[in-house]
């Protein structure tokens, strides 16, 4: 991923209102052509960081079933401290959706926060035979 079409980033704090359900520390193995982080690394990364709350919610096993929204707002580099944090946004009778957001502490920079992706996903509840299941406590 190439800075020219990022815009600035600012130095931000992490989301309050949101649960911090990973972090990690990406590698050059993890690099594309460009030398930035793979955004399909960072993809994986968010569903994994997405699915924890609905998985905790829905008290079993989910699975991914859109990815609704995925937006790369600064490029990801080698040695980032990426903090990802994630809210539930909506809970139906066997789905659930999340807002998840990335920050990274630049190596350089640690203690300032830049946001570099947001996306929004939605996972259903599964049975052990990979049927939908109702959610089972419901807002």
């Amino acid at each position: 991923m190439s800075t020219a079409p990022f815009a600035t980033a600012a130095a931000l704090s992490p989301p309050s209102d949101e649960e911090l359900v990973l972090k990690v520390i990406p590698m050059p193995a993890d690099c594309n052509a460009n030398g930035d982080i793979f955004g399909g690394w960072v993809m994986a990364q968010v569903d994994l960081a997405g699915s924890v709350i609905p998985a905790r919610y829905a008290g079993g096993r989910i699975a991914t079933v859109a990815v609704n929204e995925f937006i790369f707002k600064q490029p990801v580099r080698v040695g980032d401290i990426l903090s990802f944090y994630s809210k539930l946004t909506r809970v139906g009778r066997t789905s659930l959706s999340v807002k998840v957001e990335v920050f990274a502490e630049r190596f350089r920079a640690q203690g300032q926060f830049v946001k570099v992706t947001e996306a929004n996903l939605t996972y259903v509840a599964i049975d052990e035979s990979g049927q939908p299941r109702e959610v089972p406590h419901r807002p």
